[in-house]
């Protein structure tokens, strides 16, 4: 405990990389606490979601406490850590698609077919990201691939399965968090893309355009994780809880005078 309290003194205040790290860690252990706690509150269908939301946002707090330390001890990028998480974490995320429109009909292929997305998004990034060799053809190569995964879940979410079975539903709830959800696919992960570009050989690092440094990456990153994860949660909490208020019935009885 002692050396946990001395490792939080030396953040320096002018690091926000590290202010960061330790914030987000913070943020995504409280947000895990909150939807599993609020589990209790919303209706069966409901649970498994919020318990979801809640390994997304416990997953990434415990990654965020590892990646924290490494980023005290050696002020480089913890790549490996962090790809660790988001293996983990946004195959979750996607799966948050599916039970929303898993009772308008959705079958288990599409959930197969958002998670392999998903998985082929990441390797692709880690490979372009873990094994550069600070080349822009590298670096174009593995990232335009990464971005044919994240295509597919976009326009997944916005036109194709996930939308049209969110069309067909009867919720207006569901209809209104996948298109928050889609938002979120749309402007809250194309944070990521901006991150990548700032490595050595990206085209916004030092070898293009120059807009960003190598270690803007990680505060690219984390505050991206930070919107996507929490957002991500709060959205489907808003609509297990609008959902569970409507549905709820009155006891027999109630509200009749005595």
């Amino acid at each position: 405990m002692q050396t946990i309290l001395i490792d939080v003194l030396k953040i320096p205040v002018d690091d926000p990389i590290a202010f960061t790290f330790f914030t987000g860690y913070m943020a995504m252990a409280a947000a895990a606490v909150f939807f599993l706690f609020e589990r209790g509150g919303v209706a069966d269908k409901w649970k498994t979601s919020l318990l979801i939301s809640g390994m997304i946002t416990g997953i990434a707090a415990v990654h965020y406490y590892y990646m924290r330390n490494y980023y005290m001890e050696t002020h480089t990028s913890p790549v490996a850590l962090r790809y660790i998480d988001w293996t983990l974490t946004v195959p979750l995320m996607v799966v948050e698609f599916y039970l929303l429109v898993r009772a308008a009909g959705a079958k288990i292929g599409l959930l197969w077919k958002l998670v392999l997305a998903a998985v082929f998004m990441l390797v692709c990034g880690y490979i372009g990201e873990a094994f550069t060799d600070g080349s822009k053809s590298h670096s174009m190569i593995w990232g335009t691939l990464s971005t044919l995964g994240y295509l597919y879940i976009l326009y997944s979410a916005w036109m194709g399965e996930i939308a049209q079975l969110a069309a067909k539903s009867e919720s207006t709830a569901v209809q209104k968090g996948v298109r928050s959800l889609a938002w979120f696919i749309l402007v809250g992960w194309a944070i990521y893309p901006i991150g990548y570009m700032a490595m050595p050989g990206g085209w916004l690092g030092a070898d293009g355009l120059g807009l960003l440094r190598p270690h803007d990456l990680d505060l690219i990153y984390n505050l991206g994780d930070a919107v996507n994860k929490i957002g991500f949660g709060l959205v489907v909490y808003g609509i297990a809880r609008s959902e569970s208020a409507a549905k709820k019935v009155v006891p027999q009885g109630a509200g009749v005078l005595a």
